[in-house]
């Protein structure tokens, strides 16, 4: 018997999209393909806690309210894949207030590790628009095999999977690296100077990339030192 998809069976606009995207894992899935298509194996390596029967009854719903859509690369790969429809692109500014939301909640318990998508999409979320006024650069950022583009002009940052054409700058460093000096205070050059992060063109274009961010951090750790305050004298 066909299992029916449960329903807050409200008609407020919040309840609706929940059905849409409220499931455990649904999310998730979305922000893994905000960057590009994925087969169902690069899935399961960005999300490596679901199960793929689970991933793959998410995938189908998903498909079904039109946010996903199955597609095929081309020959010679012709792998199938999966990629967010027009409709579910526009979930992609909900995706980084809910990374910019949760930023200040604690890290999960033991050695919690996170994917490159997800630490790429945290740029978008963790980015400061008043500490790059006046920047217009293009950067290339290599996490391992991974390649992805960063431009920064008007005080916004876009994020692309791919090389960049012609970069200001070139950041190599991996994933867990680039968690630290987003989330953890490291600073960036002393990374540099452990052989963690390897930049080269233009270093002086990362600087105020590298102040945009710990500028997001810094403001996150304020709310963090209030909300803390604020329960000590509760």
């Amino acid at each position: 018997m066909a299992m029916t998809k449960r329903t807050y069976g409200d008609r407020c606009g919040v309840a609706r999209a929940l059905d849409m995207v409220g499931e455990r894992w649904a999310l998730l899935v979305i922000r893994e393909l905000l960057l590009g298509p994925k087969r169902f194996t690069d899935l399961r390596a960005g999300l490596p806690h679901v199960g793929p029967d689970i991933l793959a009854q998410r995938l189908r719903e998903l498909e079904q309210t039109g946010l996903v859509r199955r597609g095929t690369l081309p020959p010679p790969a012709g792998s199938r894949i999966y990629e967010l429809t027009e409709r579910g692109l526009e979930l992609e500014p909900v995706v980084v207030a809910l990374g910019r939301f949760g930023s200040v909640a604690p890290f999960p318990p033991g050695d919690a590790q996170i994917g490159v998508d997800a630490v790429v999409i945290a740029l978008k979320s963790l980015f400061a628009p008043s500490a790059a006024d006046g920047l217009s650069a293009s950067y290339e950022l290599r996490l391992g095999e991974q390649h992805f583009r960063l431009d920064i002009a008007d005080g916004e940052i876009e994020v692309a999977r791919g090389s960049a054409p012609a970069p200001d700058a070139t950041i190599e460093t991996d994933a867990g690296t680039l968690a630290t000096v987003l989330w953890h205070g490291r600073d960036l050059d002393e990374a540099r100077r452990c052989g963690d992060v390897a930049i080269t063109g233009d270093s002086e274009a990362v600087t105020p990339v590298a102040r945009a961010l710990p500028a997001a951090i810094l403001t996150l750790q304020s709310c963090r030192r209030a909300r803390r305050y604020a329960r000590q004298s509760a």
